[in-house]
C-alpha cells in the first residue's frame, strides 16, 4: 500500500492538473464563442454567393469549362491541402485530419504518391510536422496563419493555390478539413477544390431569379469564380478554427471531470491509507502495554 506522503502528492498533483485542465475549457470556450459566430456569418454569405453562380451560369451561353478554373485534366499531379491545428490537446481533431488525408495517399491517389505526384500544402503545425517526418512532399507550411487569423491572410494561400492550378503544377486539388457541427461534434470533409465543379450541375432546381447583367454574363461569371474559390477556402479554414476550439473545450471538459473521479479515488486511498496507519499504531500501543503488564 503506498505511504500517506505519495497519496498527498498524488493527490497535489492531479488537483493542479485540475486547475490546469479548467483554465484551458474556459479560454477555449471564449475562443469556440468568437469563432462559431464568425463561421455562422459566413455560412449564409457562401450560400447566396453559390445560389448566384448558379443563377448567373445557367444560361445557355455559358460554358465553365472554359474557365481555366473549372479546367478538368488528367489527375497526374495532385495537391492535398490539410487544414489542422498548431496545438495539441484537442482530442481526436487532428488524428481524424491525418487519418483521413493518409485514406486519399493509400487509396485514391496511391498510384500518384508513389511517382511521387502528390504534394501537400499544411494549415497548422500539428499536421506539418507529421507529413514531414512521413517523408511526404510538403510544399507550402502556413502553420501561423491561425495566430492572425482573417480573409486576408486565407485569400493569399487560396491564391496561392489558384495560380499553381492555372499553372499547371496541379491538376486537382483536394482539401481535407473538420466541419464544424457543435461543440460535440466535427465532421471530417474531405472536398474538391480545384478544378472547380459547375454549381448548376449540382443543383436539382435552377434558380428562377432574372438578373440584369452588366456588363454580361460571361464578364461576371470570370468575375464571380475567383471570389467563389476564396469564399469557399476561407469558409473551411473558419469551420476547421471553430471545430478545434470545440474540440478542445469538449477534451479538457473530459479531463476535468475524470480528474474530479481520480481524485475521489485517492481520497478514498488516502483515508484508508491513514485509517490503516493508525490501527496499527493502536496494535503496537497495546502490545506495548500488554508486554508492559504481563513483566
Amino acid at each position: 500500500m503506498s505511504s500517506l506522503k505519495e497519496v498527498r502528492g498524488r493527490i497535489k498533483s492531479v488537483m493542479s492538473t485540475q486547475q490546469i485542465t479548467k483554465a484551458m475549457k474556459m479560454v477555449a470556450a471564449a475562443k469556440l464563442r468568437k469563432s462559431q459566430e464568425a463561421v455562422i456569418q459566413l455560412r449564409p454569405y457562401a450560400h447566396k454567393l453559390n445560389s448566384i453562380m448558379t443563377n448567373v451560369s445557367s444560361g445557355a451561353d455559358i460554358d465553365l469549362s472554359t474557365n481555366p478554373y473549372s479546367e478538368v485534366r488528367s489527375e497526374d499531379k495532385v495537391l492535398i491541402i490539410i487544414i489542422s491545428s498548431d496545438r495539441g490537446l484537442c482530442g481526436g481533431f487532428n488524428t481524424n485530419v491525418i487519418k483521413a488525408t493518409n485514406i486519399l495517399l493509400n487509396q485514391k491517389y496511391k498510384m500518384q504518391a508513389q511517382q511521387g505526384n502528390v504534394s501537400i500544402l499544411t494549415l497548422g503545425k500539428r499536421s506539418n510536422d507529421y507529413f514531414l517526418k512521413s517523408g511526404c512532399k510538403v510544399i507550402s507550411d502556413y502553420s501561423l496563419i491561425f495566430s492572425k487569423l482573417n480573409f486576408e491572410e486565407a485569400t493569399k494561400v487560396a491564391e496561392r493555390v489558384m495560380a499553381g492550378f492555372v499553372n499547371k503544377e496541379f491538376d486537382k486539388v483536394e482539401l481535407v478539413y473538420n466541419e464544424f457541427k457543435n461543440v460535440a461534434t466535427q465532421e471530417i470533409r474531405v472536398e474538391q477544390f480545384l478544378p472547380m465543379a459547375s454549381s448548376a450541375s449540382d443543383t436539382v432546381n435552377t434558380a428562377e431569379t432574372d438578373y440584369l447583367l452588366e456588363p454580361s454574363r460571361t464578364y461576371i461569371i470570370e468575375e464571380l469564380v475567383p471570389i467563389s474559390l476564396r469564399i469557399q477556402f476561407y469558409k473551411a479554414v473558419l469551420e476547421s478554427n471553430a471545430s478545434e476550439h470545440g474540440a478542445r473545450m469538449t477534451a479538457m471538459d473530459k479531463a476535468t471531470e475524470n480528474a474530479g473521479e481520480l481524485l475521489k479515488e485517492l481520497k478514498l486511498m488516502y483515508n484508508r491509507t491513514r485509517q490503516a496507519a493508525i490501527t496499527n499504531e493502536i496494535l503496537e500501543i497495546v502490545a506495548g502495554a500488554n508486554a508492559l503488564a504481563g513483566k
